[in-house]
């Protein structure tokens, strides 16, 4: 673990992998942490020195006033970058971090070598939904944290996932009870304002969008119309709810690493 100092506190970080390897950046989903990526690490640091991060108000990185916005959540990612020294990076973020990457793409495209945005959409929600929570976390606290562990099951894994691996399920869902109140709602903000749906043309880097076939969340049609107004951008589909990165596995891990590969060597 390592940590990297902003204006207003700490980023916690961890790389992993053989030095001077290409970087792999991964972004977690809102309510989880670095350790959301735990399956892909074997097979990517064969390959990248891989960088995961908490995002601002959750884990072990700062916790600041809110509301937050991807584009703050986004230059976050910019300045881990500079502080390590990296240039440029493969970026791989889901759902919430899925929105961190289409920023990135639309804004710092220069940083990216490519971008994986997966369970996501170029505008996730409508108030009606995003609200409500944010009222109830910041009024209730920890326990609201701890009722939206429970009903996050069903929402990040299909039951019959969720039924043959409670352990990894439970482990997944036990970081949104973790996870500071006042940062989770912050970050919903974060993702209730943004809607990148006009500005998907301004990504020029190689993209490759992944869906959930059963997630409820960030529906395929959200990330068929990313794939759709990304120029040369690719597709791929896993059974499995929102977290397709924990459901799908090693499935998830192989396209990935096709891509970024198959890129590089381009």
């Amino acid at each position: 673990m390592g940590r990297v100092q902003l204006a207003e506190g700490e980023l916690n970080y961890q790389l992993d992998g053989p030095q001077g390897a290409p970087v792999l950046v991964l972004s977690n989903s809102l309510g989880t942490d670095l350790g959301m990526w735990d399956a892909q690490m074997p097979a990517f640091t064969q390959h990248f020195q891989v960088l995961r991060y908490d995002t601002r108000g959750h884990g072990q990185s700062l916790v600041t006033e809110g509301p937050y916005t991807i584009g703050q959540l986004g230059a976050d990612v910019l300045a881990l970058l500079d502080a390590l020294k990296i240039e440029r990076a493969h970026f791989c973020g889901l759902s919430m971090g899925g929105l961190i990457g289409q920023w990135l793409g639309i804004n710092a495209g220069s940083r990216l070598h490519t971008l994986v945005v997966c369970n996501t959409a170029a505008k996730i929600g409508e108030p009606a939904v995003w609200n409500p929570r944010i009222e109830m976390v910041l009024r209730e606290g920890a326990a609201a944290m701890a009722g939206l562990r429970d009903a996050s099951i069903a929402r990040w894994f299909t039951p019959d996932f969720a039924q043959a691996n409670p352990q990894q399920a439970k482990r997944i869902t036990d970081m949104l009870a973790a996870t500071s109140p006042q940062g989770y709602a912050a970050n919903c903000a974060a993702v209730r304002d943004a809607d990148f749906r006009d500005q998907l043309g301004a990504i020029t880097v190689p993209t490759l969008v992944i869906a959930g076939t059963e997630d409820a969340v960030t529906p395929p049609a959200g990330s068929h119309f990313i794939q759709e107004h990304v120029h040369g951008a690719q597709y791929a589909e896993f059974h499995a709810a929102h977290l397709s990165n924990v459901q799908a596995g090693d499935a998830f891990s192989q396209r990935v690493l096709d891509f970024l590969l198959a890129e590089q060597a381009n």
